[in-house]
């Protein structure tokens, strides 16, 4: 049996109360008091049990679904895609689609968009899964950079704002390599952070429809838009952008080298501002989305969101919908948003935040990411992606050749992709 972070042994869940997993330590507090006032208001009680760390949350959701044994309600952490249309199709997901679209789809309208697609299904989805909505966000993130304000007047950044265009972003880092000032830090060890700022500089130069049609297979990672992408950290690299061990640095060692001021600007997340205030609450900084280099296309960011799911198996599940209807109203994302700093998944909220998490925000509106599309790209293709990023920072390989190692990875997946179908069909 796996224990909460009491580490007493889970409670047998009862029939009169509503049973929530999560594994967000620091929102527990905030979680226990909206249950009591819940209880108040509506005689229902609500229990929150906390499973930490991570990897032992998702491994108990995983082996509590394999058992038909999941609560009542429930989140699942940077859930894949395939994982999640896994649990739709055994049951263990309920469609919230009637609900969202009640009374002129006026819960719907009231998330971000970018918070609830991150939960929905779109039609022709590669998974065959049934269009629609199948979690609730309960607050939503995004990932920028950030510059220190110091610093950035130490190496003699006098523009009112930080660079929005490649070449200032280069200027900038030539400044501070003059300096001797670091420059970026992020968690660019842990591939998905470095794959998102790829994905970003894609979506600008590209556009959405070749970063599909390339997934697709329909573009070639050779093409001349793709070497560009894996050229922009050759170029970060030569003109002092990045910091010295940015490709084995995890998030937490970027986040406090940023906090204590050993380095420029950071590539992160929302999430941050917490952190930072944790760390050096005099900290001056500012937040941006990352430069342009195709000026005349959109810049997109990474979304994230925290979610929860009702399980389609609960005889609880409709008094669950209800209470995952009260947590994203305007009172309770509230109490969510001032007292975390979070960016609430509900609009109507934001009005509550001040300081820089509002830079996050207006960032709301142009947000991306790889589960959105309707394809994903195989995973095999993704590693030697994310890894061939680091070998150019480190000067092991050149954007030409991890052009050609991506492409040739994909190409391998396609056939052995074309070789299972064939033999699934020949059953």
């Amino acid at each position: 049996m796996i224990s909460g972070c009491s580490g007493k042994p889970a409670q047998v869940m009862s029939s009169n109360e509503i049973v929530v997993w999560h594994w967000l330590s620091d929102r527990s507090d905030a979680f226990d008091a909206l249950a009591r006032k819940y209880k108040i208001e509506t005689g229902i009680n609500i229990r929150f049990e906390l499973y930490t760390p991570i990897s032992v949350y998702t491994a108990k959701v995983r082996a509590s679904a394999q058992a038909n044994k999941l609560p009542d309600i429930y989140g699942v952490p940077s859930l894949e895609r395939k994982d999640f249309a896994s649990l739709i199709d055994a049951g263990h997901v309920t469609d919230i689609t009637p609900l969202m679209e009640e009374n002129n789809a006026a819960w719907k309208n009231s998330f971000f968009k970018g918070g609830l697609i991150m939960n929905t299904f779109p039609e022709g989805n590669q998974y065959g899964v049934k269009p629609g909505t199948y979690g609730v966000p309960i607050d939503i993130n995004n990932i920028q950079l950030i510059y220190n304000l110091s610093l950035l007047k130490k190496a003699g950044w006098t523009a009112p704002q930080p660079p929005s265009t490649w070449p200032e972003f280069l200027a900038l880092g030539d400044m501070l390599k003059k300096a001797g000032i670091p420059g970026m830090v992020s968690g660019w060890g842990e591939p998905w952070m470095i794959h998102c700022f790829a994905d970003n500089m894609a979506w600008n130069i590209m556009g959405k429809d070749k970063v599909l049609a390339t997934i697709k297979g329909e573009v070639p990672y050779t093409d001349p838009d793709w070497v560009k992408v894996f050229a922009l950290f050759k170029e970060m690299k030569d003109h002092g952008l990045l910091s010295e061990g940015i490709v084995t640095m995890v998030n937490k060692e970027a986040e406090q080298t940023f906090a204590n001021e050993r380095a420029a600007i950071a590539f992160n997340g929302s999430w941050g501002v917490n952190v930072y205030d944790s760390m050096n609450p005099g900290l001056k900084y500012a937040v941006a989305m990352p430069p342009k280099v195709n000026p005349s296309r959109p810049m997109y960011i990474w979304v994230g969101t925290t979610s929860f799911i009702v399980n389609d198996r609960s005889p609880l599940k409709q008094d669950a919908v209800k209470f995952l209807q009260w947590l994203t109203d305007r009172n309770q994302q509230t109490v969510l948003a001032t007292e975390m700093s979070n960016i609430p998944s509900a609009k109507a909220c934001v009005d509550v935040l001040e300081g820089p998490i509002m830079d996050f925000v207006a960032g709301m509106e142009n947000v991306v990411h790889p589960r959105l599309l309707p394809v994903e790209e195989f995973p095999l293709v993704t590693e030697v992606f994310d890894k061939g990023i680091q070998s150019i920072i480190i000067g092991e390989a050149t954007p030409e050749t991890v052009a050609r190692s991506v492409q040739d990875m994909k190409e391998r997946e396609i056939k052995r992709a074309e070789r299972f179908k064939a033999i699934k069909a020949n059953k």
